[in-house]
């Protein structure tokens, strides 16, 4: 069962969010990526999260989608505004704990939520994320980005038209050609998504404010604190975050299981791996910690 879209008024801004699945079934939350709107979680994977029992839920970020936008180039937010508006879908939707889904920025914020509220989180999976960032000398230990992508931020092109829907959907494109892997990119599908995301938004540019945000104090040196079951799902060929990425958090998050996505990138997971990833989340979310509880306010939905 797909729900309408709907909008919750959390921490002083709206959130467009939509759900599918039995709500009385395990609560699975989806974290989106940096300028991502919550299209990017593929409906066909999203389904077959449902369709295996779960009641899954994807929302707009903040200057995303039919979110809360801020002037484009002054977002007056941080990342910790984003942590706690995760928590806030959750209490608005009358979830007192839920399966922590989080891909690259979202991970990040997976990881805030199992450091910072671990009674809110039943599990995390972390997807194409890092404990700290694209390697390099500010992260020693860690594999830097591939020379290609560091050569894409180094001399990037120019930006589009954001009127033009056409010109933005070719950005959109051209990001994902860049971060992709050695799996063939599905430009068609991706057309589809990018032009879904773009007409949901009124303020397409405002999405680029994420890269402007104030990250805080890190939290690689507090995951040995996580107490929640920890699936890491990262691609084999991811070019931003390299699997040594991927490595090091099962290293150092107590008890976490690491899966390779055999091709992946940097990337929502294409269908070529959902048979991989979506039974591994359903495994994942099983058994007596994926009871989804309810908080003691109630569901109140907005």
């Amino acid at each position: 069962m797909q729900t309408p879209e709907r909008t919750l008024h959390v921490n002083g801004v709206d959130l467009a969010v939509q759900a599918f699945g039995d709500p009385a079934a395990p609560a699975v939350l989806l974290v989106s990526g940096a300028e991502a709107t919550m299209d990017w979680w593929d409906e066909g994977f999203v389904a077959r999260l449902a369709d295996g029992g779960r009641y899954v839920v994807r929302y707009d970020t903040r200057d995303t989608g039919r979110s809360t936008t801020w002037p484009v180039g002054a977002p007056a937010y941080t990342q910790a505004d984003l942590v706690g508006d995760a928590v806030g879908v959750l209490d608005a939707l009358g979830i007192g704990a839920a399966h922590i889904v989080g891909i690259s920025m979202g991970g990040g914020l997976a990881q805030r939520l199992g450091v910072g509220f671990p009674g809110r989180v039943a599990t995390l999976t972390l997807i194409s994320t890092s404990p700290g960032g694209p390697g390099g000398p500010e992260h020693p230990g860690l594999p830097p980005m591939s020379e290609a992508l560091a050569k894409v931020f180094t001399e990037p092109g120019p930006a589009p038209d954001w009127t033009d829907r056409a010109a933005v959907v070719d950005y959109f494109l051209a990001a994902e050609r860049a971060f992709a892997g050695t799996i063939p990119v599905d430009e068609d599908r991706l057309r589809r998504t990018a032009g879904r995301a773009f007409d949901r938004s009124p303020v397409p540019a405002a999405a680029g404010n994420h890269w402007l945000i104030e990250d805080g104090p890190p939290v690689r040196d507090r995951l040995g604190s996580i107490t929640a079951p920890t699936l890491v799902l990262h691609g084999t060929a991811d070019p931003l975050f390299p699997y040594g990425h991927a490595e090091a958090l099962a290293r150092e998050i107590p008890g976490a299981r690491l899966v390779p996505l055999v091709g992946m990138g940097h990337q929502m997971p294409p269908p070529e791996v959902w048979d991989t990833a979506v039974a591994e989340i359903l495994a994942h979310t099983d058994g007596p910690q994926g009871r989804r509880t309810r908080s003691l306010r109630g569901g109140g939905c907005g």
